[in-house]
């Protein structure tokens, strides 16, 4: 709580000095604090239904809501593909955290299957993002159930979503090899490389408190060449450093280094917690290259699972387990 409450509190002073505007991060902090509180009751009453009912829900949410669908349908070049890839790598792992609690093979079977009917559903949505998270963080659930020592997995967990936003400050830093960058930028496109070297010079220059939360889209040149432009530059650290300084980055850093901790003293079980932060990671690199934390569905949902992994599930003592 009291790192959420800077979070939201260094919002509000960069907001302040510089005259931005804040409601942006307050909202994103309120969904993740309460998804995270739902998380907790749910998922120490019900461990298997709450999440099992939370990856259908993603799923159906990905699928119908017309804001987070990768379609034409928006002018935008980047689109709004971050959030339902986000959606959809969180309903996977919320289907297999399902599936490591169920009590029989039955249900658990069941489970499996929808985390797999995610990733094919992913396939059919044309979200090349989504079914990349999706298989991945099916693939690490099923490798979850023979590893021992969550710790070093964790760790490794940690260094993939270092790796990824370290990749996306090179490759905006144009620091890379010429031949790994271009390949790099045929992928993500130039707009969006030019819109984080614009957020990293924000950062730059004003490195101690930044330009102020949400203002990235009235400074940016890469921004207001793009009509209609949403005012982000589609990497959350970079936005944060060019918006919050570099104290809004140590900031957001803690927060999912903390989750990690959590889920490293978790009495859960070790699949359960490799699981979701598999799918927290997951999350973490969708958001270093795209949009995917500017929905309140993806950080409420982040929360959420945040929550159903780390509860302390209400079973009295040769009770039969509940789902």
């Amino acid at each position: 709580m009291i790192l959420l409450g800077a979070c939201a509190g260094w919002a509000l002073i960069t907001a302040a000095v510089h005259d931005g505007r804040p409601e942006g991060v307050l909202l994103a902090v309120l969904a993740v604090t309460a998804g995270h509180a739902v998380g907790r009751v749910s998922g120490a009453l019900l461990p298997v239904a709450a999440p099992g009912a939370g990856a259908l829900a993603a799923l159906a949410l990905a699928v119908a809501q017309p804001d987070l669908s990768p379609g034409v349908w928006y002018a935008t070049p980047l689109g709004h593909a971050g959030g339902t890839a986000a959606l959809l790598a969180l309903a996977t792992g919320a289907a297999c955290c399902a599936a490591w609690a169920a009590p029989g093979p039955a249900l658990r079977l069941g489970l499996w299957a929808l985390a797999a009917a995610v990733v094919l559903t992913a396939a059919v949505l044309g979200s090349a993002a989504g079914c990349a998270a999706s298989t991945a963080v099916l693939l690490c659930a099923l490798a979850a159930g023979s590893v021992t020592r969550r710790g070093l997995s964790l760790l490794g967990l940690a260094a993939a979503a270092a790796l990824v936003a370290g990749t996306t400050w090179a490759l905006a830093a144009g620091v890379l090899p010429d031949g790994l960058a271009d390949v790099l930028e045929g992928r993500l496109t130039g707009h969006r490389v030019e819109l984080w070297q614009d957020a990293l010079r924000m950062a730059d220059r004003h490195g101690g408190l930044g330009v102020g939360p949400d203002r990235f889209g009235e400074l940016s040149p890469a921004a207001t060449r793009t009509v209609p432009s949403d005012g982000k530059p589609h990497s959350a650290p970079l936005q944060v450093a060019s918006e919050q300084g570099l104290a809004g980055v140590v900031l957001l850093g803690a927060a999912f280094c903390w989750v990690l901790h959590a889920l490293w003293r978790t009495p859960r079980s070790t699949p359960v917690a490799l699981t979701t932060g598999a799918a927290l990671t997951a999350l973490a690199a969708l958001a270093s290259l795209g949009n995917a934390l500017s929905f309140t569905s993806v950080t409420a949902g982040a929360g959420l699972l945040a929550g159903w992994a780390t509860a302390r599930p209400w079973a009295r003592e040769g009770a039969e387990p509940r789902i």
